[in-house]
């Protein structure tokens, strides 16, 4: 089979259908489209090769217990892919909270993605959905932060 990202709508499609399987994450779909030396990136962590890649997969799998993503808009110039997406999670104990972000995706010569950035604001968009504390914290971020 031939591995490699050479549309939007591709990787789009590709992206979602992790989410989406009734309930379950399943990255069985997409992980062979990522190149052996990929650097992923995000608000929390920096991950260099496809095993830790795949380690971080098993680890967000493994504390959600129900996860969807939505893609807002996408484009593709290039070998440069942009994504907005809205994730909704929910972890073990707590209600469903959405994380608002978009994700650069950089292609190899081969269709490969051997970077992925994801922007987002995880604890803003988490304490939004935590009562009378989401208020106590936009006023400090407001305060401190303009």
């Amino acid at each position: 089979m031939d591995y490699r990202i050479t549309s939007k709508e591709q990787l789009t499609r590709l992206w979602t259908d992790i989410y989406n399987t009734s309930g379950k994450l399943d990255w069985s779909g997409i992980l062979p489209y990522y190149h052996q030396d990929i650097r992923f990136r995000d608000s929390v962590q920096e991950i260099h090769g496809i095993e830790s890649f795949t380690a971080m997969t098993q680890r967000l799998e493994q504390r959600s217990k129900d996860l969807r993503m939505e893609i807002c808009t996408s484009m593709m110039e290039g070998h440069t892919l942009f994504m907005e997406w809205i994730m909704t999670l929910r972890f073990k104990k707590y209600p469903s909270s959405s994380v608002y972000g978009c994700s650069r995706i950089t292609l190899d010569d081969h269709g490969k993605i051997i970077e992925q950035r994801d922007y987002y604001d995880l604890w803003g968009d988490i304490f939004d959905n935590i009562p009378r504390f989401n208020r106590m914290y936009r006023r400090f971020m407001h305060k401190k932060f303009g």
